[in-house]
């Protein structure tokens, strides 16, 4: 099981990402962030000012209180104040971080919203081509590397800045030689942070990947473990997965090794500017040049570490704010995924008929027709009779293989139409072309006589009846789960599908019968009975057109002798496709077509092959078989 893949992907344009996550932030937070923004610049100046303070203490009110020691006053007023304002710094840096809480869960819950809705878009292609790990992974791991970035490394820049800002007007004010002594030295910072930031930044985004490849691994692992100890294989899941997890560590060690290297040549760089802005400053303090006083020396002291420690703190932020930008890249290139594309403007619509005319109704009529609104405004009802055609379809999951080869055929309204052939002649492959899972390259499709791509895919798919050969059952109910078909049914409606479809046999034996709370895709019931449920669900929604892909293959022969007395019920009057490896139960089928590498080598009706002794007749007596 080869994992060698090189997963390493850049964050591209990482500002424009960040732009669009904002956009995120801001949707339903405008009020929040205002307020957020406020009580920043409020905790940053309070701060800044409280410092501000330090130079009149020491050049005024010391002095004073030396000359004068039973004067407390001015000591304890300046002492007041700046105890004040520290207290309103921090009130401010509660309230706000406390604000995030509640934009970061908003924002991380429109974002899964709207990814959940859009994924509901997107055709089975993109399904195709990924596992369910990789997708869970980017509503788990990469949403939640935003959550550090919103509430915690954003309000951090955001004060750093504005601290930043502040306390530079400051010491501007109080000593322009030392602000430059001073700006030289972060200008080295700077410089360290964009050249480390920038290599850390390649392998958070690598290990962003691989947890979602690792995701997929244990959930693709954990589906076939019955297949992993058949065939003894578990030293071989075991050595995939250390190459995965190796790539994650070795990924995680060299992100972090950047990371983790950045903080102390930040600091170190920040220790080094106070001691030459401490040396300078006091050379400027004991010589008294331009007025400037040991005051203004030791506030300006403060000043300069109130300036680089803003720059440590971001830098302390730069592997979140990758690791989210990397999860963000991920996240958007979900919602950057084309949907289906859906032009039909042919509805589904219940329908009675009165004096020889269809008239559209509201209520449930089991008689349907197919609404089309001309161009001119009129409508145009079209009788669902089940008339579906091929035209010379060529079709082929990517381009450079071509699965089925100018496929003709139809079916008239209430025929049963059976396709037979090795696993992989395509016939699979044909019911998904009908309900337009996928769309043709070539050739026609129609129904009642319509281009089924002029018919919305909703509607299509509503007069369709599908019943897979490989069954899933949601956690829920076993009524809830035949409830699907027909969500408004009622119990009764749900019983008769279950009779219908002879599952009410095994339901009735269960202990809580049709409240039986299924878990694990029904894994507490058998293959079987999962299909026979299948199938009950579809019956409840009495669709005028079946699909049944391997409807039986999962039931034992006594089983679907009686399944096939519900099955021949339920189709009577509609057009039905039915695909099997069973040719006994195809043989009442009005046509039978064997396909074989996507082409219709013979069609006719189980007699008429017979009759002709061709390939059907040699697969029918196993003489013969497919390949």
């Amino acid at each position: 099981m080869p994992r060698h893949v090189n997963y390493r992907v850049k964050i591209d344009h990482p500002f424009k990402i960040l732009s669009r996550l904002m956009k995120y932030v801001y949707k339903i937070n405008t009020y929040k962030i205002i307020l957020v923004i406020i009580l920043l610049i409020v905790a940053a100046v309070t701060q800044v000012s409280s410092m501000s303070l330090l130079k009149s203490l020491i050049d005024n009110v010391v002095p004073d209180l030396l000359a004068n020691p039973e004067n407390m006053t001015p000591l304890i007023v300046i002492l007041l104040e700046m105890s004040g304002l520290f207290l309103v710094s921090i009130a401010s840096t509660y309230a706000y971080a406390f604000i995030m809480v509640f934009i970061t869960q908003d924002t991380l819950k429109i974002l899964r919203d709207e990814m959940f809705y859009h994924m509901e878009t997107l055709p089975i292609r993109y399904f195709d081509s990924r596992t369910i790990g990789e997708v869970m992974s980017t509503y788990t791991n990469d949403t939640d590397s935003l959550r550090q970035m919103i509430s915690q490394s954003i309000p951090q820049i955001t004060s750093s800045f504005i601290t930043i800002v502040s306390v530079f007007v400051m010491m501007i004010t109080t000593s322009w030689i030392l602000t430059i002594v001073t700006v030289c030295s972060v200008f080295l910072m700077l410089i360290a942070i964009k050249i480390i930031g920038k290599r850390s930044s390649t392998y958070f985004m690598d290990n962003q990947i691989v947890l979602s490849k690792i995701n997929g691994y244990i959930e693709e692992m954990i589906e076939g473990q019955k297949v992993i100890k058949v065939f003894n294989h578990e030293q071989e899941v075991k050595d995939g997965f250390d190459e995965l997890n190796n790539h994650m560590r070795e990924s995680n060690y060299r992100a972090n090794k950047y990371a983790i290297s950045l903080m102390p040549i930040i600091h170190n760089l920040g220790y080094v500017n106070f001691a030459v802005t401490a040396v300078v400053g006091s050379i400027l303090a004991f010589s008294g040049f331009g007025g400037f006083t040991a005051g203004a020396f030791a506030t300006f002291l403060l000043y300069n570490k109130q300036f680089t420690q803003p720059i440590g703190q971001v830098s302390n932020q730069i592997n979140f704010i990758f690791m989210a930008l990397a999860g963000a890249q991920r996240i958007f290139a979900l919602l950057d995924e084309k949907g289906e594309t859906d032009q039909g403007d042919v509805t589904l619509v219940n329908v009675k008929e009165e004096n020889g005319n269809l008239i559209e109704v509201k209520e449930v009529t089991h008689h349907w027709a197919w609404k089309h609104i001309e161009s001119d405004q009129s409508v145009r009802l079209i009788k669902l009779c089940g008339d579906v055609r091929f035209y010379d379809v060529t079709f082929g999951y990517d381009e450079d293989k071509t699965i089925l080869h100018d496929i003709s055929l139809y079916a008239k309204p209430g025929q049963k139409i059976a396709f037979v052939g090795a696993t992989g002649a395509g016939k699979t492959t044909i019911t998904n072309l009908i309900n337009r899972f996928y769309d043709i390259q070539k050739g026609t499709i129609t129904y009642d006589g319509i281009d089924i791509k002029k018919i919305k895919k909703e509607d299509l798919r509503r007069s369709l009846g599908i019943v897979l050969q490989d069954t899933h059952l949601f956690s829920g109910t076993i009524k809830d789960n035949i409830k699907y078909g027909k969500e408004d049914a009622t119990d009764e409606e749900v019983y008769q599908a279950a009779k219908l479809a002879k599952a009410d046999q095994f339901i009735n034996l269960l202990e809580n019968g049709y409240d039986t709370y299924i878990t694990g895709d029904g894994g507490n019931l058998s293959q079987g009975q999962r299909q026979l449920l299948a199938i009950a669900r579809v019956a409840i929604c009495n669709p005028p057109v079946l699909i049944l892909d391997e409807a039986t293959s999962s039931i034992d022969t006594w089983t679907e002798s009686l399944v096939q007395e519900g099955m021949d019920e339920l189709m009577k009057g509609r057009t039905v496709f039915v695909i099997a490896h069973r040719l006994s139960t195809v043989r009442n089928s009005d046509a039978i077509m064997v396909l074989d590498h996507g082409k219709i080598i013979e069609r006719g009706s189980h007699a008429e092959l017979i009759e002709k002794k061709g390939i059907y007749y040699q697969l029918y007596t196993g003489a013969f078989e497919l390949e």
